[in-house]
């Protein structure tokens, strides 16, 4: 299993509206991605973010099914451009050794197809995570 994770901030002046459609994008694509095995979306305790989200995906292949899923992309396009400091991480009980690197190739693999959500992801004032674009499209 792969447990993928986001957490993030909100840039200051979002109306609590845009953030609810935000949010209820991110709790769609749980609901919406055959892929995902089970997810939450809510507050974020113990850090410096503001909210996180995560969802369970049984597999690489599935994993791209949610990269990909217009429901994620929604989220991007909706969520991405109110968002302040984001970072994203998985953890996997998966036994390959590349797991890693294969996860990475993926998500470099949806930024170089999907050029606005490369442009959305580069625009973040900061961003961690695997094949992260880097702010400003360094």
């Amino acid at each position: 299993m792969i447990y993928h994770g986001n957490r993030f901030t909100i840039k200051p002046g979002v109306s609590p509206e845009r953030l609810e459609e935000a949010l209820e994008s991110l709790r769609n694509q749980g609901r919406a991605i055959p892929s995902v095995k089970s997810f939450v979306v809510g507050r974020d305790y113990g850090g410096e973010y503001e909210w996180g989200a995560t969802f369970v995906i049984e597999d690489l292949e599935g994993y791209w099914e949610y990269l990909v899923h217009p429901a994620h992309l929604n989220t991007d396009r909706v969520g991405l451009p109110l968002v302040d400091k984001f970072v994203s991480f998985d953890i996997t009980d998966d036994d390959d050794p590349e797991i890693g690197a294969k996860i990475t190739a993926l998500h470099k693999r949806r930024y170089d197809s999907m050029p606005d959500i490369n442009q959305l992801v580069s625009d973040l004032g900061e961003y961690e995570g695997l094949a992260a674009p880097g702010p400003h499209g360094e």
